[in-house]
């Protein structure tokens, strides 16, 4: 009888975690990752400013509630400066100095201090029926004057500035305070409003007001 052949040797495999090829592999993924987000990071040079949220006039108050948040990308840091960036408030008691349309970007040259602004206040009592029930402070409306006696003759001085005495008495004009109709519906039996307007407008408005015998006012909303 031969001599019986001896078993074949078995290698002992090496474990799975200990393979440099699988290191190798993770090496690569863990590289790619990073740099990926560098690169990212580095083409997003954009940043967040203020912006408003709907049309706003000269004269209303810049709220909180009013701002959103967009992000832009701005050529060098000159021109970032011109606004507010979004990671921080806006300061207190501004106010619109222009008009601002919906998205518009924030500028620091569109406001000034509330009691510095270029305006006037000027009330305005309404028969709650001829006023939009969402009219508030913030809304932009135009002010259309008739007299209940008569026919409304445009001043003169209105005439010269608008060349036309049929349009609003007012157009255009921010309301800075609307106060709710059970604040003043019950004591005057009409609802007040103030809208900002400037000098020069005011003054033609007033003269207007005082031409009418039964001065009848109503609202139009613009925003």
């Amino acid at each position: 009888m031969g001599t019986p052949v001896p078993p074949a040797a078995q290698r002992v495999a090496r474990p799975a975690w200990r393979d440099p090829r699988l290191w190798l592999g993770v090496l690569l993924v863990t590289g790619s990752v990073v740099l990926g987000a560098r690169l990212l990071a580095a083409a997003d040079d954009s940043v967040t400013v203020w912006a408003l949220s709907g049309e706003r006039g000269a004269g209303a108050p810049v709220a909180a509630a009013d701002l959103v948040v967009q992000r832009v990308r701005f050529a060098d840091d000159a021109t970032l400066e011109r606004y507010f960036t979004a990671d921080e408030p806006v300061p207190d008691d501004l106010v619109l100095v222009r008009a601002v349309g919906e998205g518009e970007l924030l500028a620091r040259s569109a406001v000034g201090a509330a009691d510095e602004e270029a305006v006037l206040r000027v009330p305005l009592e309404v028969d709650p029926n001829r006023v939009p029930p969402d009219v508030a402070a913030g809304s932009v409306v135009d002010v259309w004057l008739t007299d209940g006696s008569g026919p409304v003759a445009a001043p003169t001085a209105a005439k010269d500035a608008d060349d036309k005495a049929d349009g609003p008495a007012l157009s255009g004009v921010t309301v800075v305070a609307a106060p709710s109709y059970d604040d003043t519906f019950a004591v005057t039996g009409a609802r007040q409003l103030v809208v900002a307007v400037d000098d020069d407008r005011a003054a033609e408005f007033e003269l207007l007001l005082s031409t009418l015998q039964d001065p009848v006012i109503r609202i139009l909303q613009r925003s």
